[in-house]
């Protein structure tokens, strides 16, 4: 699976996976503690591989456990003068789709949402320059507005203009429309706004 790669990622090639580097994006940024297999859940990834990098990151200090029960609950390490400017780069590296899906997992009328373009392309692990923005692909037919109000604040948390396209369904399965095949053509994020997991 792409989001399994195990060399440097594109995005932020600091990192010694894009798994580390989502992983500690969704525990940097919840509003509730969450456990290994809530982050196995989230990233789609085996609970066994997950387990093993939240062991790396609590021995690292970039991380905070809790034993509950059989579970370990996280949090980010508030102690560690490290965690703001960490929570910081994730946001504004691999968090646009994750703060994408949590802004518009609520607006109705959405039938799919993708991040594509530069940012995509980099998330997959093409190598290029750093992405200037994002774009955005709304599916469906909500009330722009509505969108609009949902993504209210987020070009400042990720420090990048979110561009935003909108398709009605019937067009989005039309591959004869160039724009279509194009970005069909090309490296997609898709982002799962019906299957969020309370964070």
């Amino acid at each position: 699976m792409r989001h399994m790669r195990t060399e440097a990622p594109a995005l932020v090639p600091i990192f010694r996976s894009a798994l580390q580097a989502r992983l500690l994006l969704h525990v940097l940024t919840a509003t509730r503690p969450l456990t290994a297999a809530d982050l196995a859940r989230l990233l789609d990834a085996p609970e066994p591989t997950v387990s093993r990098e939240v062991r790396r990151l609590l021995d690292a200090g970039f991380l905070a456990g809790e034993r509950i029960g059989r579970s370990v609950v996280l949090t980010p390490a508030t102690a560690n003068p490290a965690t703001a400017p960490l929570r910081q780069l994730l946001v504004v590296t691999y968090g646009p789709a994750h703060l994408l899906e949590q802004a518009l997992a609520g607006v109705d009328g959405i039938d799919a949402g993708y991040v594509h373009g530069s940012w995509a392309a980099r998330y997959h692990g093409e190598p290029g320059p750093p992405p200037g923005d994002v774009d955005l692909l709304v599916v469906g037919r909500p009330a722009r507005r509505a969108v609009d109000e949902a993504l209210g604040g987020i070009e400042t948390q990720l420090s990048r203009e979110v561009n935003t396209t909108y398709v009605m369904p019937e067009r989005w399965q039309d591959l004869t429309d160039p724009f279509i095949s194009q970005v069909r053509s090309r490296p997609l994020v898709e982002l799962h706004l019906g299957q969020q997991v309370a964070v």
